[in-house]
Formats: structure tokens, C-alpha cells, sequence
């Protein structure tokens, strides 16, 4: 194979929420905040990494960053001669909030690189090294195709299904202005959970997938409902019940943990600043400063903006 020795690629990533309360680790929203991602292969044996906006002052310049291991495997896949890259990355979406962060990272070294040395994986290829990397895949699926999609894992592979509900939707987020590890969120849940659980979570998933596909909105408030992750996170997330009532009480449709938190969202369709500024004021009353973002869902997913 003939090396280009530049080959410069820029995507667009959306971030995501996952869960969406019932929908644990199965589905999951693209959001419309998102990160720029530019790729140069340089030919060399170099590797630089520059970072600006949100977790610039943190996320690691060198091989531990998530993205280049993300080139490095799509360069391992397709026989790519050389290792040399330079990274920009330009990110709006919080880090370790709930609002997926690391699959956005994950799905922009392998859409750039996938680019940059010839488009030879197909978008299946894509989302099953992202499932790869991520664990799962109800982050990675939203962030390439967009719009709402339902995943699963079948003998180990990733399959995921999308749409987009027929009517305007937005999605309130609070910040607050502390982290949350999502191997910490994990360790909070149980084994186990009562039969009864599991089942209101299944008429809840359920609903929740219908109610979004038809644009019954109004059933959000119970389609949001669950019993399998969110009593055992809530411990993690100072106010998380205020702040939900803070929605509710504003005009939301439903409210839920975004992913493993610590973001809480709102779901709407009018009120959105009044909705987020109740949330803030709630997390602030318990002495948790916090913001919010008022978004949609984003409907394109991962774009190669330039190449060259």
C-alpha cells in the first residue's frame, strides 16, 4: 500500500445520554453539543495531541488517550504502514457527566481514521470496535447514527436500531460541577433486583421506545420510571430528587439520570429555560453549584466535515 504522507480528516461527534431511565444499557439519544476531532497521518513515528475546550487541562496527550487508541486500532485493521498522527481535538461535551464523553472520543479516532485511510470498515465494523472499546454499546450507536437508537448484544456482537420521534423534542440537561465515574456508578448497583422490578422496567423500556417512535410525549413522565439503576445511583448524585421535582414541577415531560450521571435531564417540548433554571436552583439550594444546556436531538450522527 502507497502512504499518503498527509492525510488529514475533521469530524463532528454528538454527544449522548444514555439509559433514559428505563432503557438501561439499551438505549440512547444523540444530543446536539458536540466535539471536533482533527486527524493528520503523518507519515513519521510522532505523536502529538492538542486539546481545547472541556477537559483540556486533563485528558492525557500521549498513547493513554482514549482517541488515539481508537486510530491506533483502525490503523492495526487496515495494514496502515505508519504509526505517526497528529490529534486536534475541540471538545464542548463534559467530561465524566453522563453526557458521553469517552464514546464521543472513541467514535472520532474511528471515523477519522476509518477516513483518512480509505473508508474500507463499514459502519458495522465501526460500531462493533466502538462496542469494543466502550463496553457497550448504547453510547457509541447514538453517536454515530444520531437520533434515538435501541441496542443489544447478540453472541457478543452489537446491533442497534434508529429513529427519530416525529415531533420536536428537547432535552434539558443540569450540570453540576462534579465528576462521577461511570466504574463507580457501576459498582452502586446490585446483583440482583426484586422480580417485580424487572418487570416494571420492561413495561417501562417498552413504552418508553413506542412513546418516543409516535410522538407520545405525554407518556414520558411514566416511560421515564425506573427501578434497576437510578434508586441505587441516587445516593451519588446530591439533590437528584429535588431537582427531578424542581423539573417536573416547571412544565418537563420526564426526567432521568443522563447515562451514570452526574447530569440529570429533562425531557420537553416548551418552558426549557424555566425548566433549567429550577433544576440550577435546586441543585443550588443544597449547596451544588451547577448549569444547564438546552438541546435537541441531534439527527446526523458522526460527519466528516473536511478532508484533504
Amino acid at each position: 500500500m502507497k502512504m499518503a504522507m498527509s492525510n488529514v480528516v475533521k469530524v463532528r461527534v454528538p454527544g449522548t445520554t444514555a439509559n433514559c431511565g428505563s432503557g438501561f444499557d439499551t438505549l440512547g439519544i444523540a444530543c446536539t453539543i458536540y466535539n471536533e476531532f482533527t486527524l493528520s497521518l503523518t507519515g513519521q513515528d510522532d505523536l502529538t495531541v492538542e486539546v481545547t475546550g472541556e477537559g483540556r487541562d486533563i485528558i492525557p496527550a500521549d498513547e493513554r488517550n482514549i482517541a488515539v487508541k481508537a486510530v491506533r486500532a483502525v490503523l492495526d485493521r487496515v495494514g496502515w504502514p505508519g504509526r505517526g498522527m497528529h490529534i486536534a481535538m475541540t471538545n464542548a461535551i463534559p467530561l465524566a457527566r453522563g453526557l458521553g464523553s469517552s464514546a464521543a472520543a472513541i467514535v472520532a479516532g474511528l471515523v477519522a481514521a476509518n477516513a483518512a485511510t480509505g473508508n474500507t470498515l463499514s459502519p458495522k465494523d465501526i460500531l462493533a470496535m466502538a462496542t469494543a472499546f466502550e463496553g457497550h454499546p448504547d453510547n457509541v450507536a447514538p453517536a454515530l447514527t444520531g437520533g434515538v437508537t435501541v441496542s443489544f448484544l447478540q453472541d457478543g456482537q452489537p446491533h442497534s436500531l434508529r429513529f427519530v420521534p416525529p415531533s420536536a423534542l428537547s432535552l434539558v440537561v443540569a450540570v453540576p460541577a462534579f465528576t462521577l465515574a461511570t466504574e463507580l456508578a457501576r459498582q452502586a448497583l446490585p446483583q440482583t433486583v426484586p422480580f417485580s422490578d424487572a418487570v416494571f422496567n420492561v413495561s417501562r423500556a417498552a413504552l418508553l421506545s413506542v412513546a418516543l417512535c409516535q410522538g407520545e410525549f405525554g407518556l414520558l413522565r411514566y416511560a421515564l420510571e425506573d427501578r434497576l439503576h437510578q434508586p441505587y445511583r441516587e445516593k451519588l448524585v446530591p439533590g437528584m430528587p429535588e431537582v427531578f421535582a424542581a423539573a417536573m414541577n416547571n412544565g418537563a415531560l420526564g426526567v432521568a439520570l443522563s447515562g451514570a450521571g452526574p447530569c440529570l435531564m429533562a425531557f420537553a417540548d416548551r418552558n426549557e429555560a424555566a425548566i433549567g433554571e429550577a433544576m440550577v436552583q435546586a441543585f443550588k439550594d443544597i449547596g451544588v453549584t451547577a448549569a444547564y444546556l438546552s438541546l435537541n436531538i441531534d439527527t446526523e450522527g458522526t460527519k466528516v466535515l473536511s478532508t484533504a
